[in-house]
């Protein structure tokens, strides 16, 4: 076989495998709705429910109900801020970028706006 004919089976074998899998990431199916989130404090798993309609999400925690205001940047990425924060840490607004959808959940990352960690999380949507 010739240099240029393996050559051209290796190209053609990474670009078939390099595109089997394609994460789904359908982002406007979850923009409103009703969702939960369920993640560890403490070593305690905690659920939060939270609805987002337009430009407004309304959280629901341990028995508390708070309000934040939703910037989309793009069809992924949207910036939440607290509309009536409590104290220093809720003033500051969390960057949200959606990483891979299913049917009725997707997975995101989000970090505090300037900060470089990152945590990863999923909400499943409930309505």
């Amino acid at each position: 076989m010739s240099m240029f004919k393996k050559i051209g089976i290796s190209i053609i074998t990474i670009l078939a495998l390099g595109s089997c899998y394609q994460p789904q990431r359908d982002c406007s199916s979850f923009r409103d709705g009703e969702f939960s989130f369920t993640t560890t404090i403490n070593e305690e798993e905690v659920t939060t429910t939270f609805i987002r309609k337009g430009d407004l999400e309304i959280d629901f925690f341990e028995g508390k109900v708070d309000s934040s205001s939703v910037r989309w940047i793009n069809d992924c990425e949207y910036v939440v801020k607290k509309l009536h924060p409590r104290n220093k840490a809720e003033e500051k607004s969390v960057h949200m970028k959606i990483l891979t959808t299913s049917d009725n959940s997707y997975t995101f990352e989000y970090n505090i706006v300037g900060d470089t960690r990152k945590s990863k999380g999923k909400a499943i949507k409930i309505n």
